[in-house]
């Protein structure tokens, strides 16, 4: 699943030192080699780490306490991380959560996305791609309360517009300036395949059809 192991744990000691508030991570996946090399690669960087190896164990210490981030492994023994993401009320967990998988369909991401993640990663990867990952979305978590000015290009209200939820909002607004979905991703932090996988939930919950389906909807409230 990763390649070169010990070079690649060598490679993420050259991530710049972490700029981020708060330094803990969860790191949950039940294959010890995986999780040792990426608790020791956000180590290496000043971050505190705890792996943990099913998600039981996992949903307890999440509902003592809040990490700066979580790493969530969708294949695991018994409950998926889809289904812990669900158990664990996502969309309303103080952090965001990455979900890991080494088989990231759409329908997958959109599942997730619907369920609470925050960002998708794919494996293979890099562990210092995933530790810069990390700082970013913490970084793009932590400016979610002042980016309100993001959803102004949208109506008040329109059809379906209590269906969607806050980052739906402002996936949306994006979209609506015409920006693609790497640009979008990187205004808010997150992948172009999660911006994907938003989108194609938009849609879904609004009944649009298409990009000018949706557009139609979301600005003049008018519906197929």
């Amino acid at each position: 699943m990763f390649r070169k192991h010990e070079n690649m744990v060598a490679k993420a000691t050259s991530v710049p030192a972490i700029e981020t508030p708060g330094d803990e991570v969860f790191i949950v996946d039940d294959d010890p080699q995986i999780s040792d090399l990426l608790g020791l690669a956000f180590e290496s960087e000043g971050y505190r780490v705890t792996s943990f190896r099913d998600g039981e164990t996992f949903s307890a210490a999440a509902r003592q306490r809040a990490p700066a981030c979580v790493i969530l492994d969708v294949c695991m023994p018994g409950r998926s991380g889809l289904e812990i993401l669900k158990d664990l009320d996502a969309h309303n967990f103080p952090a965001p959560i990455i979900v890991m998988s080494g088989r990231a369909s759409i329908a997958m991401a959109v599942e997730a996305i619907k369920s609470g993640a925050f960002d998708i990663i794919e494996k293979p990867f890099l562990p210092e791609a995933l530790v810069a990952r990390v700082r970013e979305v913490v970084n793009a978590w932590t400016r979610r309360p002042v980016q309100g000015s993001a959803t102004d290009i949208l109506p008040v209200d329109f059809p379906g517009r209590h269906k969607l939820t806050r980052r739906e909002i402002e996936v949306l607004s994006d979209i609506l300036t015409g920006g693609t979905n790497k640009e979008v991703g990187s205004h808010l932090g997150i992948s172009p395949r999660t911006i994907e996988a938003h989108r194609s939930h938009i849609m879904m919950k609004l009944g649009a059809r298409n990009t000018a389906d949706l557009v139609r909807i979301a600005l003049t409230g008018q519906q197929h």
